[in-house]
């Protein structure tokens, strides 16, 4: 199991975005089949199944659109006008209408009309793209800056630049491994 990177709690968008990732064994896609995607939804508590290619493909192209809105974000530009139709046309995938519920306090949640579907999925995940893009998470997520890795983080503290412990160890161990080898070479 993969360490979450920071904020995919709070944000199941994020979450999407690095369900591809690279590792040394090469790239892992959590959603490379309708049962490993409907187990990655069930899991991030979107009670849908995938059923098919069709269903999938919308949920992989959702994932890429809001991957290129998060990098627009980070590199301070517009985003490609096709992500932003693609998320917009995923967020009325299906209707959705504010439930007041009370625990300890008002809690506003989005209730699907459609609730199980793969529609409601998408929109539910497109729906919190949109509000981290535009919300306060959004001036925090940044791209990890491990050489090879390909996550999104929400970047809490200033001095983080990794998505994880693991992505900031690599980087460490190669500077360590380069300085240790720019001293031998300067010793000769």
């Amino acid at each position: 199991m993969v360490t979450a990177a920071p904020g995919e709690d709070r944000s199941p968008a994020l979450a999407l975005v690095n369900t591809r990732r690279l590792t040394a064994a090469g790239q892992v896609d959590d959603l490379a089949s309708p049962g490993a995607a409907t187990d990655w939804l069930r899991r991030h508590g979107l009670a849908a199944a995938v059923s098919g290619p069709d269903e999938l493909g919308r949920l992989t192209d959702l994932r890429a659109a809001v991957r290129e809105l998060l990098a627009a974000l980070a590199d301070g530009r517009a985003p490609e006008a096709t992500a932003v139709d693609t998320v917009n046309a995923a967020a009325r995938a299906d209707a959705a209408a504010p439930r007041l519920t009370w625990r300890n306090g008002p809690v506003r949640e989005w209730h699907s009309t459609r609730p199980g579907s793969a529609d409601a999925a998408v929109a539910a995940l497109a729906r919190d793209a949109i509000e981290v893009v535009g919300g306060e998470l959004g001036p925090l997520v940044r791209p990890c800056e491990a050489h090879g890795c390909i996550r999104y983080y929400v970047r809490e503290h200033a001095r983080r630049r990794w998505c994880s412990t693991t992505c900031g160890d690599r980087v460490r161990a190669a500077r360590h491994h380069r300085l240790v080898v720019e001293q031998r070479e300067g010793s000769r």
